[in-house]
């Protein structure tokens, strides 16, 4: 081995290097940007759990529960309601996980010691995960509540027998065996197709250029919105046909239940892999390298995708900042379309603000695309 030739070939690899800055930013920014999505985002802590309050009892001993519900930074109290209907409106929007009911004759019960109070607790259990964190810490503040009821008695009426305390009842809605893969498996479905069609398609326009065809490609009449759909074409046949079998074995090889419009559902999808095909072309009209438009698509269809879509991590819980990011990935508002159709069997007309997104996120990105390719003819 020659050190000469080897120091020659290093020298010549670091010039090459210096010479391509994109690559080398990309090859220091992307690790930080993986290091701070994750250590932000990454959090397998639930607060801030939203919360209704359906008090039939506004006595005292049932105002004190819901004090300690306010008062526990593990739930968001976001409204008191007086029916059932609310409760399970507020849920099929996603904007409530939990549910706390007061019956009636609580109070009647905790001061008379001879039955056992009853506290309802409903779960959203199309997020499984956080539903059973959310349900471990509410039947805590009930157990603490109940615990603290006793020793009052005790102090107050001793040798009497204190009240026999407070039970907290919970049910599950939509998934009520808390079966894991009922969860997961509609959020698995956006999620693979986002890697899936964000890699596809990020190395249309950059290969073009590395082998030497886009100049003549520019050079025919093909006008820019034209060659975008021309190459989404193909991909987005392929993710079709990629969405069918992923659906067809959720339902039939997993065993996921599917309650809701499958035509609602069509229509999402088609949207959903516009937005990501597109977002893959407008990442290779940026990167002229197909290293470069790999390592970017990857690093705006996997970690957030992942990470920022509610797939896995509950969106609440993370820091305001990365929740505003969330909301610029097409994944978030697929998820929850899907859970909704799959799980819940609500369309249109209570996911509508999640389909908007999709039609907005699609028409914008699809602007940005052709803009840029109309940068590169330029």
């Amino acid at each position: 081995m020659s050190l000469r030739r080897l120091r020659a070939i290093a020298r010549k690899e670091v010039l090459h290097v210096i010479r391509d800055p994109r690559s080398l930013a990309s090859a220091i920014a992307i690790p930080l940007i993986m290091l701070l999505i994750f250590g932000y985002a990454l959090s397998l802590d639930v607060d801030r759990i939203p919360t209704i309050v359906y008090n039939l009892d506004p006595s005292p001993q049932g105002l004190e529960l819901v004090r300690d519900f306010r008062g526990s930074r593990y739930f968001q109290i976001i409204g008191e309601v007086n029916s059932y209907r609310p409760i399970e409106q507020a849920m099929d929007a996603r904007r409530a996980l939990l549910a706390v009911v007061i019956p009636p004759d609580y109070s009647r019960n905790v001061l008379s010691g001879n039955s056992e109070a009853q506290v309802q607790l409903l779960l959203d259990g199309s997020d499984s995960n956080t539903a059973a964190i959310a349900r471990g810490y509410a039947e805590g503040i009930v157990q603490t509540y109940a615990a603290r009821l006793r020793s009052d008695a005790q102090t107050q009426h001793a040798g009497r027998v204190p009240p026999v305390g407070v039970n907290a009842e919970a049910r599950v809605w939509y998934n009520p065996d808390m079966v894991s893969r009922n969860f997961i498996v509609p959020g698995l479905i956006a999620v693979i197709m986002m890697i899936i069609t964000g890699n596809l398609s990020s190395l249309t326009i950059a290969r073009e250029w590395e082998n030497g065809t886009m100049e003549q490609l520019l050079s025919t009449p093909v006008r820019p919105s034209e060659l975008a759909l021309g190459k989404l074409a193909a991909y987005f046949l392929v993710g079709l046909i990629d969405m069918v079998i992923c659906i067809l074995v959720g339902v039939f090889l997993f065993g996921v239940p599917f309650q809701g419009s499958l035509l609602f559902l069509s229509v999402s999808s088609f949207i959903f892999l516009f937005g990501s095909l597109c977002t893959g072309v407008w990442v290779s009209a940026t990167f002229r390298t197909q290293l470069m438009a790999y390592q970017m698509g990857t690093l705006i269809s996997f970690l957030p995708g992942f990470l920022l879509s509610g797939f896995i991590y509950s969106i609440s819980s993370m820091p305001r900042v990365i929740q505003a990011v969330s909301l610029l990935v097409p994944a978030r508002y697929f998820i929850n379309i899907s859970k909704g159709v799959f799980l819940k069997g609500i369309g249109l007309e209570v996911l509508w603000p999640d389909f908007l997104m999709l039609c907005g996120y699609g028409a914008l990105i699809f602007f940005f695309t052709v803009r840029k390719l109309r940068q590169k003819v330029v």
